[in-house]
């Protein structure tokens, strides 16, 4: 019992309890914690999002949690978008004005496009003041309009914001509406490697617009298709086959053709985000055959090399050496490099060609075994539509896929 006999009125004496010897067992038991946390999102495929007569986008962000009656956006856009749809500002404000249950932030943040987004803090740290400063909350939304770069960034700033906030991804390039746009990772640049910081956090979600593709270049338009070709090859024969039937028609810029393609490749991304592991905790990464080269050689051309072209290289490269290592035959191989032609992509790039063993081309082998946390696992073809997994390259075999390769590309030039 606690008193205060021998101190001052108002101080207790604790010297009893000071006193006791306290038992613990001699051995501690450990605690456990175990939780399923679900993700949930939607992928959209419409035309003209913001015409006042689309009430997609309204209905979206109404219906979600509609408890919350104060609700703001906040809009970052690709340069890029921005100088091909001048009018966007305009459309975005009309919009909002239309369907004001949600706020709409009048000061619309603009940003360079590309891998410069990704390279340069600065653009980060101008979404977090943006956030900040307009008190975006975790009930409100951080919305995207640009390619891959743009929305990986975005999303990065808006997922370390508040731990989370809810961030909307609308894709303006083939490549980001293919993949990038529909995936659940986010990141920047750091130490000159490509995703070096970033996070894995999905979308509320992803608005594909086809009209923000009718302003691309014949490059920028192309380019997105190599990552169709990437999931074809490893996941879905009957797509490879569409894409060859379809190539032409993709080349020409037929708009039926785009959207099936979009939709199909966008489709198979999900499912295999869904049904394998979506926050890549082991070395698998099956969705970046062709990649180990591609985000290499980005980093080596100064990223004057897209993406998309260079995952096109990276795929025949990874398919040249499936058939020299015996995986799948030399006709499987040159259809793949026919469909890769075809579609206008060049098969290779000088930085590619393996001439001695410190190629700088091999630093990429190493910069993805550390990537994915230790063990190099690649991911080659072992027919049209499935792959397996390797943990090594043999050098030489590379060297002379990376040879067949250029030979034909200068026999082709000729």
């Amino acid at each position: 019992m606690l008193h205060c006999c021998h101190y001052p009125c108002g101080y207790l004496n604790y010297s009893p309890l000071l006193n006791r010897t306290l038992h613990y067992p001699i051995k501690m038991e450990h605690l456990q914690q175990s939780f399923t946390v679900q993700y949930n999102y939607n992928v959209f495929f419409t035309s003209a999002l913001f015409s006042p007569e689309n009430e997609l986008l309204n209905s979206f962000l109404v219906n979600l949690n509609p408890a919350v009656t104060i609700k703001k956006i906040l809009f970052v856009i690709d340069e890029g978008v921005a100088n091909t749809h001048p009018n966007l500002n305009n459309q975005l404000k009309a919009y909002f004005s239309k369907y004001a249950q949600t706020q709409l932030i009048q000061d619309i943040l603009v940003i360079p496009g590309g891998e410069l987004v990704k390279n340069d803090t600065k653009y980060f740290d101008q979404v977090l003041e943006a956030i900040n400063v307009h008190g975006i909350d975790r009930h409100s939304f951080v919305a995207a309009i640009g390619g891959g770069a743009v929305l990986d960034m975005v999303g990065y700033a808006a997922t370390v914001a508040h731990r989370g906030i809810k961030h909307i991804r609308i894709p303006s390039t083939v490549l980001s509406q293919n993949d990038s746009g529909v995936g659940v990772k986010n990141g920047i640049n750091y130490f000159n490697k490509k995703n070096f910081l970033g996070t894995f956090s999905s979308p509320v979600a992803v608005f594909n617009d086809e009209l923000f593709l009718k302003t691309l270049s014949d490059r920028d338009w192309r380019s997105g298709i190599a990552e169709a070709i990437k999931v074809a090859l490893i996941k879905d024969v009957e797509f490879f086959e569409w894409l060859e039937a379809n190539a032409a028609a993709l080349a020409a810029r037929d708009m039926a053709a785009m959207n099936y393609q979009i939709w199909k490749c966008a489709k198979l991304h999900m499912e295999h985000i869904r049904s394998a592991d979506p926050f890549e905790n082991g070395s698998a990464r099956p969705l970046d055959f062709g990649h180990w080269s591609a985000h290499k050689l980005e980093y080596l051309t100064n990223f004057e090399i897209r993406h998309g072209e260079a995952v096109a290289m990276g795929i025949a490269l990874d398919t040249v050496y499936s058939n020299l290592s015996g995986r799948i035959s030399a006709e499987d191989a040159q259809r793949v490099i026919a469909l890769i032609q075809v579609l206008g992509f060049e098969l290779t790039h000088p930085l590619l060609q393996v001439t001695e063993g410190n190629s700088p081309i091999l630093q990429g082998l190493e910069e993805f075994r550390e990537h994915l946390g230790g063990e190099l696992t690649i991911t080659l073809l072992t027919a049209l539509g499935s792959g397996e997994e390797v943990h090594e390259i043999d050098t030489e075999i590379l060297k002379k896929a990376a040879g067949i390769l250029n030979n034909q590309a200068l026999f082709i030039q000729q």
